[in-house]
């Protein structure tokens, strides 16, 4: 396998692998989690390091997911004594794991692997030279095998176990109620955002990672309202961001894995943009149509409290304070509903309009 190709399966599997578990953080409205663990490894890593005496896949993975489920006890026990919020107990946590692995990465092994700047950045164009040698044979690409891995696993969990996981994040006391452990679902959960941060933690490094994790999920709960489909648009968005990344980095010489982060926000910016439901856009042209029928209901509402019904073009403008235009073009739309009809230069309420006005009426009358 080319190296080119290798390190773009690299970047496709680190994406899918952290945007599966990804969607449930962001869902829960545990983003900063994932910030959180990809930096609170760190010491798990360094420990690993040392018991193993040097670099060891296994206890690699072992160290560092026992220090991501520290990070969620001690955040989770801050949390219980009700006098710390979520928030401030993840601030408080993750940065002194980090300042714990960074302070033995800087003492005791500072002349090895473990470098600061590959720990926060990573370098996935190494992907290629990074190889696993099981008794004496080449298998592979390490970090391209274990992503992997990781994205399979990740993928057969989320199908094993939707429907609890589901359950769990929207209403954990109906889960509770129906058998199923909530905490030891959030466990498992965090079991798994662990694992996936050291498998990409050697590829993008702790801080990119979290993007990979959240960024996708993020776009994608911009996209839909359905948690199933939040899952593959969160997959898709990390993938494409994975390519059109690499390829940019390449065309421009630039980091690939901060390319591809940069790409995946500029997938997000787009969706919080035109997307349909949540987009800058959609609002505001909802909230220009809201204006609109409420000026017309304004409109209405004065002209049926009119002796009459009807009133000149003048009198409405001075009466109603509107600008010229938005007055025309609230009779405008009045008079396409049929609600008023213009003789001249007065408007008059129309029976469909007068029915209207009893519909107004009815509601915005307190029930």
């Amino acid at each position: 396998m080319s190296a080119e190709l290798t390190v773009l399966l690299t970047a496709i599997f680190a994406a899918s692998a952290c945007a599966l578990v990804g969607t449930f953080l962001v869902v829960r409205r545990m983003a900063m989690m994932a910030d959180a663990i990809s930096h609170a490894i760190l010491p798990g890593l360094v420990f690993a390091y040392f018991l193993a005496n040097g670099p060891n896949l296994v206890a690699g993975v072992f160290g560092a997911s026992l220090a991501g489920l520290a990070t969620v006890a001690l955040v989770e026990a801050l949390q219980r004594t009700g006098r710390v919020k979520s928030d401030a107990a993840i601030g408080i946590v993750f940065p002194a794991m980090f300042a714990l692995g960074t302070f033995a990465v800087s003492k005791w092994f500072s002349n090895v692997h473990l470098d600061a700047d590959a720990i926060l950045f990573g370098e996935i164009a190494f992907a290629p030279f990074d190889r696993l040698i099981i008794a004496g044979r080449d298998i592979g690409s390490q970090p391209l095998i274990v992503l992997a891995v990781l994205s399979l696993l990740n993928l057969v969990l989320v199908l094993l176990f939707y429907k609890e996981v589901k359950l769990a994040t929207f209403d954990a006391g109906l889960a509770a109620s129906l058998g199923f452990s909530p905490v030891l679902i959030h466990y498992g959960l965090m079991s798994a955002v662990s694992v996936t941060t050291v498998g990409a933690f050697a590829a993008v490094g702790a801080i990119l990672v979290v993007a990979l994790m959240i960024v996708p999920a993020a776009t994608a709960y911009l996209l839909t309202d359905r948690l199933d489909l939040m899952i593959v648009y969160s997959v898709v968005c990390g993938v494409v961001s994975a390519i059109a990344g690499y390829y940019l980095a390449i065309e421009l010489d630039v980091s690939i894995s901060g390319m591809m982060a940069v790409t995946m926000g500029g997938l997000f910016a787009v969706a919080a943009l035109f997307s349909p439901s949540y987009g800058i856009v959609a609002r505001a042209r909802r909230r220009a149509v809201q204006r609109e029928r409420f000026s017309v209901d304004l409109l209405l509402l004065h002209l049926g409290h009119h002796p009459t019904g009807d009133e000149s073009v003048a009198h409405l403008a001075a009466e109603l304070d509107w600008p010229r235009a938005r007055l025309q073009r609230a009779i405008r739309q009045a008079g396409a509903a049929g609600s008023v009809a213009i003789v001249g230069e007065r408007v008059r309420l129309t029976p469909d309009g007068q029915d209207a006005v009893h519909a107004i009426a009815q509601r915005l009358s307190p029930s």
